[in-house]
């Protein structure tokens, strides 16, 4: 089987999408003039429930990915469940060879976690602030199984944006 095939099958999974986003705390904490925590996000289609209790969720990280690295140091973290409307920050945050970090979020609108200081995007389905509980090398990529610190269902308007067969997708 290649590559392609086991894509090609894969992609008939249809998955929700949501913003995985953690604070890169700074390079030098103890120097004053050193540049100071910057936000960090990324797009994710695998991220699913794990346990109840504890409660405990994955998401799935390409090994060596900025958000891996990050993660891998830093173990707070936060997702937003995006909503068919918030497209467009699905896309930002996916592309390949982006921009900073900081002009992705430039007009996201959001809020901060009170659990990790994470971004939280507004207007999202859910939002969940998670604790790294464990990492497991999976191949090509790096599963995080985070303890959820809280859990909050803001926005009961809209649908789950979805993402199958190489597109994002809506309800019905």
């Amino acid at each position: 089987m290649s590559n392609d095939e086991f894509r090609a099958v894969m992609s008939r999974l249809a998955a929700g999408v949501v913003l995985v986003t953690a604070q890169e705390p700074p390079l030098d904490p103890d120097d004053p003039d050193a540049p100071g925590v910057e936000d960090v996000g990324m797009t994710a289609t695998a991220f699913m429930s794990v346990s109840l209790d504890p409660p405990l969720v994955m998401v799935s990280l390409r090994a060596g990915s900025r958000m891996d690295d990050l993660l891998d140091e830093q173990p707070l973290w936060a997702v937003s469940v995006l909503t068919e409307s918030q497209r467009h920050i699905a896309g930002r945050f996916a592309m390949k060879g982006r921009i900073s970090d900081r002009l992705l979020f430039a007009d996201v609108p959001r809020v901060r976690g009170e659990a990790t200081g994470a971004p939280l995007v507004d207007g999202a389905l859910a939002t969940l602030e998670c604790r790294t509980e464990q990492r497991v090398t999976a191949g090509d990529h790096t599963l995080v199984i985070g303890r959820v610190l809280t859990a909050r269902a803001p926005s009961t308007q809209g649908g789950p944006l979805l993402y199958f067969r190489g597109r994002y997708r809506q309800l019905g």
